[in-house]
Parts: C-alpha cells; structure tokens; sequence
C-alpha cells in the first residue's frame, strides 16, 4: 500500500520529504521514478498530465493538494469514480486573504497608478480612499471567501458574499443564487472572484456581469483563469467601465508574453502565488485520509461530483 505523488511544478521532492518524515512507515514514490504501480492506493495529485492516473489499477483515491480540483475533472481519462479530496486548510487560506487585501489596499491608495506614474516620471497626487467607503463583493463564499469577509471586517470594510447556499456570518450581506447576482453586483465596488471552476462557473466573469457592477468597480480574479474571458475584462477597461483588476491566475501558465495583459496599464499581475499550499500544514490531513482509506472511513474533505467541488 503506498502513495504516489503527481505534479510538474519542481515540487515533488517537498511532498515526498514532507510526507515520509510525518509517516516512515508508508512507502511514498515520485510518478517519474521506477516504483510498484499494483501498489499504489492514493495519487496525491496537482496539474497533473492527463492520463498520468491510468496506469494504478487498485488505486482507491485521488486527493488533490490544493483547495481547487477542476484540473482533475478536466482529465477525461482521469478515474472520476473513485473518491476525490481536496484540501481545505487554514494557512492556505489566510494566506490568501492576506494576498486580496494587499491587492486592496493597494488600489484604494493609488499605489498601481503611482508605479505607472513613476515609470513615466510623472508627479500627480491623486485623491484616496478609504476602507469603510468601499463594498467588498466575495464571488463564492467557500472556505476561502469566509475566511476573507471575516478578516475585511476587521479593517472596517463593508462586506457581502455571494454563493449557492446563505452563509450567516454577522455583518456580511448574503446574496444567495441566481435571482439575487445582479442585486449583489450592482452593490459591489470591488468585486473578488473566489468561486471554483466548473461549467457553470467557466466564463462568468464575462462582459454581462461587469456592466452590472458600478461603474469604476474593480475586480480581482485569485480562482481561476478560465473564470474570466479576457477579451471582455481589456474591452470594459478600455472604455472606462472598470477602473482596474488584480489577477494572479490565468487560462495559460506561464501567461504568454505575446498577450495584452503584460503591458496593459490598469492590470496587475502576479504569477499564480496568491496562496500557495504549504506541506506542514497539509501533509497531516492528507495522512489522515490515507489511514481513513485503509480503515474503510469516510474520508475528509471529499468533493461533490455532482458541484464539481
């Protein structure tokens, strides 16, 4: 009974390390190493290559490691009738609330327009704004989007969240499904995109929805590129509708450096680093479901094949 681990970002040395030193007893194995496939019971998996899962004929679990498991569904060899995980840990979570209100703050006091400003040699004092003037939209109130309304309100932000189900956090405004979105839009300043990626979520930030918002919104995507169509987001910041969007995740990785966004003065970009999962924090509930597996218990953190999260 062992564990392989499948991803093409550098890191599996990290995770095999991480996850021998918690458990000795069980056999851990790199995909690209020679290893015994009969064996393997668990893939602990993240961007893996497509087909990558084909070859472990008793597997009995795919666990993803990292709190977005799309990139699994989209895997049409992947064996989707076994039991997925995903992970939903805390520290991922501040570190993702820490990274949106960075990216907040930052937009309120002008700090991007003065980075474009000072590139051009440009001294213009601009007027700023303040924390408690701004509405904070969350577009899916999962473990992530709770997690980042509770620490807005600590700053003294308006807050309010829009999900599938009501979610009761005090202070927070819940607009719940379809009927309520534009009501939930049309009050949003800067909205954040939070939402996992599924065929009902593909596209959503599109051109219909940003003209629901106020005219100067700004929107930030930390979920998923395919959330967002791009061509929409560069027209209505073209024509002044948005006044700017944060993005950190994109439909191409490493994004290419023929595409507008690199040069476009209103987009601000880092490289899919909102919030990143650390092994010390992970590694224990990914043991845990392992040993549930070899018990027969259910397991933590299983995702809905039905949501598609």
């Amino acid at each position: 009974m062992a564990i392989v681990i499948i991803r093409q970002d550098g890191k599996i040395p990290e995770w095999k390390e991480a996850l021998s030193a918690a458990s000795p007893s069980i056999p851990i194995y790199s995909y690209l190493e020679e290893h015994p496939k009969e064996a393997i019971e668990m893939a602990l998996v993240w961007k893996h290559p497509p087909g990558a899962l084909r070859p472990y004929k008793n597997l009995k679990c795919i666990s993803g490691s990292g709190a977005g498991v799309d990139f699994i569904f989209n895997d049409k060899e992947a064996p989707l009738h076994l039991p997925i995980t995903r992970v939903v840990d805390q520290v991922l979570a501040k570190d993702m609330s820490e990274h949106v209100i960075g990216v907040i703050l930052a937009y309120l006091k002008n700090l991007y327009t003065y980075k474009v400003d000072q590139a051009n040699k440009v001294w213009r004092p601009l007027p700023y704004r303040r924390m408690g003037d701004y509405t904070i939209g969350i577009l899916g109130m999962g473990a992530l989007g709770v997690v980042l309304a509770k620490d807005l309100l600590h700053f003294g932000f308006p807050v309010q969240g829009w999900s599938n189900s009501e979610k009761d956090i005090e202070t927070v405004k819940s607009f719940v499904g379809k009927n309520e979105l534009s009501g939930f839009l049309s009050t949003t300043q800067v909205l954040v995109c939070l939402l996992p990626l599924t065929e009902n979520t593909t596209g959503i930030l599109n051109k219909a929805l940003f003209q629901q918002l106020p005219k100067g919104a700004f929107v930030i995507n930390v979920a998923r590129g395919g959330h967002l169509v791009d061509e929409d987001l560069l027209e209505m910041l073209d024509n002044g509708h948005l006044s700017g969007a944060g993005l950190d995740v994109y439909h191409q990785e490493p994004l290419p450096v023929s595409h507008p966004f690199w040069a476009h003065p209103k987009i601000h970009m880092t490289p899919h680093y909102a919030s990143v999962s650390d092994t010390r924090s992970v590694v224990p509930q990914i043991l845990e479901n392992y040993k549930r597996l070899q018990a027969g218990e259910p397991l933590l953190n299983l995702v809905s094949k039905e949501r598609g999260y």
